[in-house]
């Protein structure tokens, strides 16, 4: 272990001899800000089942064009793209529990302004204020559940922010197979009213509480996280906070891991893994399936399956071959789309209307069943190789630390 990891892995607050802390209500603490990315899962996966309802709107006022479609599916990134910035902003300044409890508003009143919209307008406004809250919780609960445990589950609870991310996303596919989109929206507002619930009850991370210079409220807040009753360490004065200076872009040191983290979620976002994510059930159905959303629920097993077992073997693999992995298999899984689309265009063949849930014995005249699960097959192999390693290997190069002033831009 190099020394740069002796210091990410101490704890801000510690008990003398490296005891054991007795309390687990630090789960139960994780588990309330977990519920932002989880709440930030579903508003990504929302549009994939909600555009198809949309486009059979009964009402035309509500009815979605494909001009209209493709904003109602992107626009969710300029609104976290807004939320990250004012997520830097408020973490700082407003502390990381109140910034949590800010970001469920855009939440619900996105989802509720959905749920009674009358037109594109509102549904793209409802869209937007998701967004934010979006850009908000994907930088405000990594933060507070890092610095709210202890160094012996400190992985495993900040693994499970990725992992809640994708499970939201699975369960917006599975309640789009069976609401339409006004309904999906209001499930859509309960993950984040429970958050604001069990926050409300949760204290403030005792990192934010010592920058603040308020030891007695940071001691209060280890013994109700930790409940330990020993007497606690406190850190060298001034580790709680680094400052940064731009003039230090001059500097290798700086440069080089800046120019390669960014570049890596440049050609990450740039795969096209938030459109197959925003425009799943679309995608299908334009590969004429039968059963879009089934193939939707499965991409998204898919990729809690693989998300879960990239936060296992991550530390013992490590990221460069992790993402040098990755990097292969979505080539190799979009040409295979790609080839599907093309085989299977104008033919006689054309696998038009295709039954997921029909074996292939029972017609095997048809090579459009086996050509519809190459799709599928593809789609999976796309999102098992999404690159779940880029998150930590940015951390590792110290481009998502707060001091950083491009965080904000690298974290939605």
């Amino acid at each position: 272990m190099t020394p740069e990891d002796q210091e990410e892995t101490q704890p801000l607050l510690g008990p003398p001899g490296g005891s054991a802390p007795l309390s687990r209500r630090v789960f139960l603490a994780a588990f309330a800000a977990a519920l932002g990315p989880l709440t930030f899962g579903f508003a990504l996966g929302y549009s994939s089942p909600a555009i198809p309802s949309l486009r059979r709107a009964a009402a035309q006022a509500l009815r979605l064009d494909d001009a209209a479609a493709s904003w109602f599916g992107a626009i969710v990134t300029l609104g976290a793209a807004a939320g990250g910035v004012l997520g830097g902003w408020l973490v700082d300044r407003a502390g990381r529990k109140l910034s949590l409890l800010l970001c469920t508003l855009p939440f619900v009143v996105g989802f509720a302004v959905i749920t009674a919209a009358q037109n594109v307008w509102m549904l793209l406004g409802g869209r937007l204020l998701t967004g934010v809250a979006c850009g908000i919780a994907s930088l405000v609960a990594p933060v507070y559940i890092s610095e709210i445990a202890y160094p012996a589950v400190r992985g495993l609870l900040g693994s499970c922010v990725q992992l809640m991310v994708v499970t939201g996303i699975l369960l917006a596919y599975l309640a789009g197979w069976v609401l339409e989109w006004r309904w999906l929206a209001v499930l859509g507002c309960v993950p984040a009213s429970f958050m604001l619930l069990l926050m409300c009850y949760m204290p403030e991370t005792p990192r934010f509480l010592l920058t603040q210079h308020k030891r007695q409220e940071a001691m209060a807040a280890m013994q109700f996280l930790w409940g330990s009753e020993q007497t606690w360490e406190e850190p060298p004065v001034g580790a709680e906070h680094q400052g940064f200076r731009l003039a230090q872009l001059r500097l290798p040191s700086i440069y080089k891991p800046f120019i390669i983290g960014v570049s890596l979620m440049a050609f990450q976002q740039l795969s096209g893994i938030n459109a197959v994510m925003f425009y799943a059930e679309t995608i299908f159905e334009e590969a004429k399936f039968k059963e879009s959303s089934l193939a939707s629920v499965i991409v998204g097993i898919i990729q809690v399956l693989f998300t879960a077992m990239a936060a296992l073997i991550m530390d013992k693999a490590g990221r460069r071959l992790l993402l040098t992995l990755s990097g292969v298999i979505m080539v190799f899984s979009t040409s295979a789309f790609g080839a599907y689309f093309k085989l299977t265009q104008g033919g006689p063949s054309n696998s038009s209307h295709v039954d997921l849930s029909t074996p292939i014995s029972m017609e095997p005249t048809s090579a459009s069943v086996g050509l519809a699960w190459l799709a599928v097959g593809s789609m999976c192999l796309f999102i098992a190789g999404g690159s779940q390693a880029l998150r930590r290997l940015l951390a590792r190069l110290r481009l998502l630390y707060l001091q950083c002033p491009f965080h904000s831009v690298l974290c939605p």
